[in-house]
């Protein structure tokens, strides 16, 4: 199994200029390889290979000098990601790769020649090491290293290693050892047995300094308030990450299952009343982290299709509420007379809509999203339609 082990790292003066050399050369080769290959395509239809690439550095170092003091693994890399970026793109996982921008740090990889001795970390071009800080300790064998710089100025290094063990069995889906989760704003989880987690809203909390600071810095436009612009971030991002790996891990931990709907948050944030909020919620970050921490300890992810209705649907009696507004935080059954949490009905609906899927052995996440002959029919559908027939 491969884990990454995140770490700081201390540079001397001397090391920060060579590892920002090397962060702005690898940022270079990055956005100049991409230009080549928009321009291959668009004016002879044809697809550079990273291979191809790869074999014009040579030539790329005689006109820029400056590139020979850079491992030339990393550049390479940099071609490498970039071309990864594009097969990503091509199948639907990812959107169009972007030029990369050096006011947000930067990074660059190392793909072999990465030692841990004496606490330092020693990579091509640094054979002195650089410190380190070893704060927990690294397990398995060390494949490569991320070196990667913060808009605060700092230096952290992470270090994929194969650790040696195998991946556990996942669990046995079992009814009464999953739980259906309910992410909101108001309270950012809520689930099926009724447990919930207080959203923190970090940077709304933060907004009223933020905003100080960003008026001082629009003004006069000075290094140190651009610094404390970045640091005050860094800290709303850092809160929100410690946050979300805690609440994942005791999530996992307590559960084999669990249950969850597909959000299409890219969509939702076009929403400029909700946007900030779902932002700062990190509800594609929170999902990411228990689908991985899910294959570490053998869980089960179960997802429902986002167009289910969880909230509508009363989940004791049937009733399906068409008038439920997103202001409606309970709401009274005029079926059976019952008072309904919004966010815990949701929740129990979402474990149920998930159990019956696997129960049934179909999926039938995203089903409800894909067009059928009937819908290109629709109004709604009438760019589809109109092509139809001719």
């Amino acid at each position: 199994m491969l884990k990454a082990f995140r770490y700081k790292i201390n540079p001397t003066k001397e090391q920060s200029i060579l590892l920002n050399k090397h962060i702005g050369a690898c940022r270079f080769v990055y956005n100049l390889a991409l230009e080549c290959k928009q321009m291959a395509w668009a004016g002879n239809k044809v697809n550079l290979s990273c291979f191809a690439l790869h074999s014009q550095l040579k030539d790329l170092k005689t006109e820029c000098e400056w590139l020979k003091e850079i491992n030339s693994q990393s550049l390479q890399q940099s071609i490498t990601n970039l071309d990864k970026a594009y097969t990503a793109f091509f199948k639907g996982q990812n959107s169009f790769p972007k030029f990369k921008k050096k006011s947000n740090g930067g990074s660059f990889n190392i793909p072999q020649n990465v030692l841990l001795e004496n606490g330092k970390l020693i990579i091509p071009k640094f054979k002195k090491g650089i410190d380190i800080v070893l704060h927990r300790p690294i397990k398995g064998e060390i494949r490569q290293a991320t070196i990667s710089k913060t808009p605060t100025g700092k230096y952290f290094v992470s270090i994929l290693c194969e650790t040696g063990e195998t991946i556990k069995p996942k669990a046995k889906i079992k009814e009464n050892t999953t739980v259906g989760i309910d992410l909101g704003l108001k309270t950012y989880i809520v689930s099926s047995d009724g447990q919930e987690f207080d959203n923190p809203n970090f940077l709304r909390k933060a907004q009223s300094r933020l905003k100080y600071v960003q008026r001082k810095y629009s003004k006069y436009k000075g290094k140190r308030t651009k610094q404390r612009l970045a640091i005050l971030h860094e800290k709303v991002s850092n809160q929100r990450k410690d946050f979300l790996h805690k609440t994942s891990s005791e999530l996992i931990k307590n559960h084999d299952s669990l249950a969850i709907e597909d959000l299409a948050v890219s969509n939702m944030v076009k929403n400029h009343n909700l946007a900030q909020a779902i932002s700062d919620a990190g509800w594609s970050t929170f999902v990411t982290m228990l689908e991985y921490k899910a294959e570490w300890y053998g869980k089960n992810i179960l997802k429902i299709g986002r167009f289910e209705p969880s909230s509508k649907l009363h989940a004791n009696c049937g009733y399906i509420n068409k008038d439920l507004t997103l202001s409606d935080r309970e709401w009274v059954c005029p079926k059976c007379g019952e008072l309904v949490s919004r966010d815990v009905n949701a929740a129990i609906n979402i474990k149920s809509f998930a159990l019956k899927n696997i129960l049934s052995g179909t999926d039938r996440k995203n089903q409800d999203e894909l067009l059928t002959l009937v819908k290109v029919l629709t109004p709604e559908a009438h760019p589809i339609a109109f092509g139809v027939g001719g």
